[in-house]
């Protein structure tokens, strides 16, 4: 049986995504700060799912955590680094130590992950990582630029990890998401103290106090964790897997976009060889 470690499961998808992968029989380590908030999600399912606390930014709590699915599973087939939140702050507004964390929580205690769970996956020569990125990772926006840069690094490393362990049986996929009815917008957003009066016209538009959720957005999250555990079963996964009507759209802009600059300005990027 598949045993699968899913950070950041208090919520959104990745409460999606341990809904789907114990409704379809596979074993499950469900992890939260506050694992009573993932309780019922496990309730059900005592012998296959287990509930263990963890902070991604924390390394004692991240070994403690993989320590727990090999006592109780005997290892981590599929790791899902879906923990994170974002930020909203002008470039100059950002707080150095808020941006800190930031990156620790989206960036560096996936890779911290990660490190702990290879080991394994390369014995078995068999596994898979799953990367929850954001459209924001192909797109930034005023005000986001901190969080799309911490997401744009996970992608890049991701991209270069893929590379690294596919020879070695290990599959690794990045996610995409558009907009979903989560607590993006509530408890899983920070924002910048500082107020410089000359961003009032842009970032402060998208300051955490000035927005308003209305949690209309498009996106179900028990439908992104069914999908996400039908396509890492099969053969050949995407590099990118994109989710929602709008993220299809607002990523395929973006590259749209970008490969009409690369071709409006090839004949001075061009000027350059020998």
């Amino acid at each position: 049986m598949t045993t699968w470690l899913i950070t950041g499961c208090s919520s959104g998808i990745g409460r999606g995504i341990a809904k789907a992968v114990l409704k379809n029989g596979d074993n499950a380590v469900v992890t939260a700060r506050d694992i009573s908030t993932v309780a019922d999600v496990i309730k059900d399912y005592p012998d296959t799912a287990i509930s263990v606390a963890l902070d991604i930014t924390k390394k004692e709590s991240i070994a403690n955590a993989v320590k727990a699915a090999e006592d109780k599973f005997g290892g981590v087939d599929i790791l899902v680094n879906n923990a994170g939140y974002g930020y909203r702050s002008s470039v100059e507004e950002g707080e150095e130590d808020s941006v800190d964390l930031l990156f620790d929580t989206n960036f560096f205690g996936p890779i911290a992950l990660i490190k702990q769970v290879l080991p394994n996956m390369r014995t078995k020569k068999n596994g898979a990582i799953i990367n929850v990125s954001s459209i924001a990772a192909a797109r930034s926006g005023v005000g986001s630029g901190y969080y799309a840069a911490s997401k744009a690094a996970l992608e890049l490393m991701t991209d270069g990890l893929s590379k690294e362990v596919a020879p070695l049986g290990i599959k690794v996929m990045i996610v995409e998401p558009g907009a979903f009815r989560t607590k993006f917008y509530d408890t899983s957003l920070k924002g910048t103290q500082k107020q410089i009066e000359d961003y009032a016209g842009t970032a402060w538009k998208t300051r955490k106090e000035n927005i308003v959720d209305k949690q209309d957005q498009p996106g179900d999250p028990d439908k992104a964790g069914e999908v996400i555990f039908e396509t890492i079963q099969k053969e050949n996964v995407p590099k990118r897997l994109l989710l929602g009507t709008d993220a299809v759209n607002i990523v395929s802009a973006e590259m749209k976009e970008r490969l009409q600059e690369i071709e409006d300005w090839s004949a001075i990027s061009s000027q350059t060889d020998f």
